[in-house]
């Protein structure tokens, strides 16, 4: 199957962008990371995608108390926590650092720019170690404000 999810999110299939979201919330329900990669597992077949970056984007979150709640372009949501943890990291498919999140069973979501940058104008950094801390489900989560950091 041609199917290519992109690194902006977008679902392709054979070069055409797919439209329908609730097919693409379907296909992401039966989305899996194995050796061989990112496979589409139902219980007739395996088939094999393209994944450029992430199957997910982090498109919108909520502070609810002490917990950040990040929400998926396919719906999924997910609290910030040890089992699904932030971690910045280098993007080859958009040329620069960038925040992700663990959503499930391996699968990550990249957080969009503007999510990134909302998240970034919540948090007070700390001068003295150049580093911005997510506090969230119980646990810590620091993220370097510079290269060097």
């Amino acid at each position: 199957m041609d199917l290519v999810i992109k690194a902006d999110g977008s679902w392709w299939h054979e070069g055409t962008p797919m439209t329908r979201a609730p097919l693409i919330r379907l296909f992401s329900r039966v989305l899996r990371k194995d050796d061989d990669g990112y496979v589409l597992v139902t219980p007739a077949e395996k088939i094999s995608i393209t994944v450029e970056d992430v199957p997910f984007l982090a498109v919108d979150f909520d502070i609810e108390g002490d917990d950040w709640i990040f929400r998926t372009n396919v719906g999924d949501v997910v609290r910030l926590d040890t089992d699904h943890p932030l971690e910045l990291r280098s993007s080859p498919s958009i040329g620069q650092r960038a925040p992700y999140i663990r959503v499930r069973g391996g699968l990550d979501a990249r957080l969009d720019r503007p999510v990134y940058y909302r998240m970034v104008d919540a948090l007070e950094a700390d001068d003295e170690t150049d580093t911005l801390t997510v506090e969230s489900g119980g646990a810590s989560f620091v993220l370097p404000i510079t290269e060097d950091s």
